[in-house]
């Protein structure tokens, strides 16, 4: 099997993700043995993002990093484990809300699209929303 970046770069609509995480330098720590959780935006997820966000983070390394840590939460979440559970504390220090209703899964406020998807260093769940740390958002 695939790490968790590799697998993001195959599938082929993760490429935003893939980039701002290179950005970040945080590839080898996506790459690291051991297992992560990766809540993964799509690069239809990135494009909902206001106009000129994402040029701007890609400039701000600091926050870039927050932002895409808080994606990543220690060990290996499946589905079967966030339907239990109403937070995870993430890699960025902070924790998301884990919401399941009626068989659908939220991450704070974005749609699980697709659940379970194994790499050799953990899984990742896809989701439809960029998730952004409060101290980031500005709230």
């Amino acid at each position: 099997m695939a790490d968790l970046v590799e697998t993001a770069i195959n599938a082929g609509n993760f490429n935003t993700l893939v980039k701002a995480a290179q950005a970040a330098n945080l590839i080898e720590t996506l790459k690291s043995p051991g297992s992560l959780t990766l809540f993964a935006p799509t690069d239809e997820a990135f494009a909902k993002l206001p106009e000129g966000t994402l040029d701007a983070l890609l400039k701000d390394i600091p926050k870039l990093q927050k932002i895409v840590a808080y994606h990543v939460a220690s060990g290996d979440v499946r589905s079967d484990d966030l339907v239990q559970i109403d937070e995870a504390q993430t890699l960025e220090g902070s924790i998301v809300a884990i919401e399941s209703v009626d068989g659908k899964i939220k991450v704070n406020n974005a749609n699980v699209i697709k659940t379970d998807i194994l790499t050799d260093n953990g899984v990742i769940h896809i989701i439809d929303e960029v998730l952004m740390p409060a101290m980031v958002a500005g709230r």
